[in-house]
C-alpha cells in the first residue's frame, strides 16, 4: 500500500501562499512587504482554483508564488527593515516614559528620508540583480523617465518631500544633458497629457512623457506612498544609467552643479560638463596617424598599372556586347544613381512596409546656423531642450524666464528666429494699438519688429524636428491658422486612415460619388420635412372645398401600419426584377412614341444631366464590383473548414470595422475640404 498523501502538501496548496502568510513568514510589516515586492519585481499571482490553493480564501485574497517568498528570505534589506522597526519601538518607549533626550538621540539614527533626503539603505544590489546587462536597463527606462519627470513637476507636500522633488529634477536634467551632447533625441509630440519625447540610445527607442508646467493640485485619492516607492527605485536606476551614459562618451559623472544659478531658474545652464580625458570626446584619431605612416607606391609603377587596366577594359567597336561588359555597365549605372531601393508588395493589397529613407541634412545640425529668442509667453524649458538637442548653440529669452540665456536683449541683431505665442497686435483705424490690461496681445507696434527676423509659433519647432527639415515659416507666422500637428509615432497600416496622405489616394472606388448621393438624400429628407410642415394647411383647404373624404383618409391611415411593416420586411429587388423594370420602362417609352407619332406631336426628350449619369454609372459599377467580391469571398468561405471559417469571419469583422472608422474620418475630411476650411488642429 502506497503512502497516503496529506492534504495541503502538494499541488496548488504548496505552490501558492497568501499575502498574510507571506508577511508572517518574513516577519515584517505590510508597508515594508509592499516596498520589497516592488523593488524585487515580485507581483501577485492568480491560481486556477482558489479553494485548492487555500481553504479560507475569498474573492479578495491575494496570492504569491511560494518560491518568490522563499527568495525574499535571503534579501539583505530585511535586516534593515527589522532594525528600523526595533528602533521605532525604542523611540516610542522613550517618549512613553518622558525621556525626551533619549528619544532625540535615537531619532538621529532613525531612517527619515523626508527630512534628510537620504536613506539608511541602498538599492544598488537590487538594480544589479534585476538588470544584468545595460540594454535591459535601457529597455525599462520608459516608465522610469515618465515617473521622475512627473515628480519633478509636483509641488512639495508632506507625502512628497521637497528633497525628493529636487533629486528627481536633477537626475532628469542630467539625462537631458546627455541627449543634447549625443544628439540622441529623435521625435517629439504635443498632446493633451503632456509632451512626448523619443530618443534612440544604443539602438533602443525610449519614449517618455513630460507633463506641462502648470500648477499641479495634489489630491487625496492618490496613494503617494506607493508611487514614492517606485520613485525611490527609479532614482537609483536612472543614477546608474546616467553614470554609464556619461562615461561612455568621456564625461565626468556627476557633472558640476551650480546651486546659485539653479535658484535663479537656469536649470540646464546650472550644470557644467567636464571630460575625463579617457573617453570618446578627447580620444585622438589613431586611424589618421596610421594612414600617414603607410608608405605610398611608386608613381611610375602605378601609372603603368593604370594604363594596363584601361587597355583591358576597352571594348572594340566591331566586338558584340558580352554579358560581362553589360554587367559592368549596369554596376556603373547603379553606382552613379543615388536612389534607395523600395520595398514593393508582391501582390496588390499586401502589407505596407517601412520604406528606407535618408535625409540630406543631419538632424543634429538642424538649428546649428540659427539664433533663437524665446518670448516670455512661450514654454522655455521644452523649447530650450529641443533646440539644444538639435544643434542650436545660441538661445536667448526674456530675463523673467531665468538665467542661462545667450542674451536677454530682444533687439540683438544676431537673432534670426523669434518664437512668439501671442496673437498679432490689434491696430485701430487711426493707427494706434489697442491697449489691454491682460497679456493676450503684443504691446509692440507692428513697425517695431526687427527687420530680417523670422517670427514663428512654437509648433514650427516640433514639426521641423519630426520631419527633419525646417518647415515653411509663412505657415507658422503669428496669428496664422496652423497646420495639423500629427503624431510622429503612428505607423501606417493598410486600410486605416492616414491624415498625411492625399484623400484621393485613400478613397475606394466610387466612395466620393456615394458620399455626394448621401448628401443629396439628406437634402431631399429636409425638403420632405418642410412639405410635412405645410401639409395640414393643404388638408384644411381641401376640406373647405369639399374635395376630400375624411373617412376615407382614416381608412387609409389604418392600413398604413401594415404597409410600413411590409416595407420593413422587404429585402430589395433581385436582378430579374430589375431587368423586368427596365423592360417595362422601355415598353412604356415605345408606347409614348407611337401615340405621339399618331397625334403628330413631338416628344419632349428629357434632359439628361451628364454628371448625374456619370454618378449613376459609377454607383452601378461599384455595386457590381462589390457584389462580385462578396460572391468570391463566399465561395472561398464554403471551401474552408469550420475552424478556419470562424477565424476568417473574425478577420472580416475586424477589417470591416476598421474600414468603417476610416470611411467616417475620410467623410469628415472631405466635408472640410469642400467647405474651403483647413484641417482642424489636433
Amino acid at each position: 500500500m502506497g503512502r497516503i498523501k496529506k492534504k495541503g502538501t502538494s499541488g496548488q496548496a504548496k505552490n501558492f501562499i497568501t499575502r498574510t502568510q507571506a508577511v508572517r513568514k518574513l516577519q515584517i510589516s505590510l508597508p515594508d512587504f509592499r516596498k520589497l515586492c516592488i523593488w524585487k519585481g515580485i507581483y501577485p499571482r492568480e491560481p486556477r482554483n482558489k479553494k485548492k490553493a487555500s481553504k479560507t480564501s475569498n474573492a479578495a485574497t491575494t496570492f504569491y508564488y511560494t518560491k518568490d517568498i522563499q527568495y525574499l528570505l535571503h534579501e539583505p534589506l530585511l535586516a534593515k527593515f527589522r532594525d528600523q522597526k526595533a528602533l521605532e519601538k525604542k523611540i516610542s518607549k522613550a517618549l512613553g516614559r518622558g525621556d525626551a533626550n533619549d528619544a532625540r538621540r535615537l531619532e538621529k539614527n532613525a531612517n527619515r528620508p523626508e527630512k534628510t533626503g537620504k536613506t539608511k539603505y541602498t538599492l544598488d544590489h537590487v538594480i544589479r540583480e534585476r538588470y544584468p546587462t545595460f540594454i535591459d536597463a535601457l529597455r525599462d527606462l520608459d516608465d522610469c523617465l515618465s515617473m521622475l519627470f512627473l515628480f519633478a513637476n509636483l509641488p512639495s507636500t508632506p507625502t512628497v518631500p521637497a528633497k525628493m522633488i529636487a533629486r528627481c529634477e536633477k537626475l532628469c536634467l542630467e539625462f537631458e544633458h546627455y541627449l543634447i551632447l549625443s544628439n540622441s533625441l529623435r521625435k517629439s509630440f504635443l498632446s493633451i497629457k503632456g509632451i512626448y519625447y523619443q530618443a534612440t540610445i544604443q539602438g533602443q527607442d525610449i519614449l517618455w512623457l513630460v507633463p506641462y508646467r502648470f500648477n499641479q493640485r495634489v489630491t487625496g485619492d492618490v496613494d503617494f506612498r506607493i508611487m514614492g516607492t517606485f520613485v525611490e527605485f527609479y532614482q537609483t536606476l536612472l543614477g546608474f544609467v546616467n553614470f554609464r551614459l556619461y562615461t561612455s562618451i568621456g564625461l565626468v559623472y556627476p557633472p558640476k552643479f551650480d546651486k546659485n544659478m539653479d535658484d535663479h531658474g537656469a536649470e540646464l545652464g546650472a550644470f557644467s560638463l567636464e571630460g575625463n580625458g579617457i573617453g570618446a570626446i578627447e580620444q585622438p584619431n589613431h586611424l589618421a596617424l596610421k594612414k600617414e605612416k603607410i608608405s605610398k607606391p611608386d608613381p611610375k609603377l602605378q601609372a603603368e598599372i593604370d594604363k594596363l587596366k584601361l587597355q583591358l577594359n576597352e571594348v572594340p567597336e566591331d566586338e558584340p556586347m558580352t554579358t560581362q561588359t553589360v554587367a559592368a555597365e549596369e554596376n556603373e549605372e547603379e553606382k552613379a544613381t543615388e536612389t534607395i531601393d523600395k520595398f514593393e508588395p508582391a501582390l496588390p493589397g499586401g502589407d505596407i512596409l517601412l520604406q528606407p529613407s535618408y535625409s540630406t541634412t543631419d538632424p543634429s545640425t538642424l538649428f546649428s546656423n540659427s539664433t533663437f529668442f524665446l518670448s516670455r509667453e512661450t514654454p522655455r524649458q521644452p523649447l530650450e531642450f529641443i533646440l539644444r538637442a538639435f544643434g542650436c548653440k545660441r538661445i536667448g529669452w526674456d530675463a523673467v524666464l531665468g538665467d542661462g540665456a545667450y542674451t536677454h536683449n530682444e533687439l540683438d541683431p544676431a537673432i534670426t528666429h523669434q518664437i512668439v505665442d501671442r496673437p498679432p497686435p490689434q491696430v485701430n483705424p487711426d493707427g494706434e494699438v489697442a491697449v489691454e490690461d491682460n497679456q493676450t496681445a503684443q504691446s509692440l507696434q507692428p513697425v517695431s519688429r526687427v527687420p530680417g527676423r523670422i517670427y514663428l509659433q512654437p509648433q514650427w519647432i516640433w514639426d521641423s524636428i519630426n520631419d527633419e527639415e525646417m518647415k515653411r515659416p509663412d505657415l507658422y507666422a503669428p496669428g496664422a491658422q496652423l497646420p495639423p500637428h500629427l503624431s510622429p509615432f503612428v505607423k501606417k497600416v493598410r486600410g486605416q486612415y492616414d491624415p498625411s496622405a492625399p484623400l484621393n489616394e485613400q478613397e475606394r472606388e466610387g466612395e466620393e460619388l456615394e458620399a455626394d448621393t448621401d448628401e443629396e438624400d439628406e437634402e431631399d429628407v429636409e425638403d420632405d420635412e418642410e412639405l410635412a410642415v405645410r401639409e395640414p394647411s393643404l388638408i384644411e383647404n381641401m376640406e373647405s372645398n369639399g374635395g376630400m373624404d375624411i373617412a376615407g383618409s382614416e381608412d387609409n391611415d389604418s392600413n398604413s401600419g401594415s404597409d410600413s411593416e411590409a416595407a420593413e420586411s422587404f429585402g430589395g429587388f433581385s436582378d430579374e426584377e430589375e431587368e423586368e423594370d427596365e423592360a417595362t420602362t422601355s415598353a412604356k417609352q415605345r408606347q409614348r412614341e407611337l401615340e405621339a407619332e399618331l397625334s403628330g406631336v413631338a416628344i419632349e426628350t428629357p434632359k439628361i444631366d451628364p454628371v448625374a449619369e456619370k454618378k449613376a454609372k459609377a454607383r452601378k459599377g461599384a455595386a457590381k464590383k462589390a457584389k462580385e467580391e462578396r460572391e468570391e469571398l463566399e465561395r472561398a468561405r464554403m471551401m474552408m473548414s469550420n475552424k478556419k471559417r470562424k477565424t476568417f469571419d473574425k478577420m472580416q469583422y475586424s477589417n470591416k470595422k476598421k474600414e468603417g472608422e476610416a470611411e467616417v474620418l475620410r467623410a469628415k475630411r472631405r466635408k472640410i475640404e469642400k467647405s474651403g476650411k483647413t484641417a482642424p488642429r489636433d
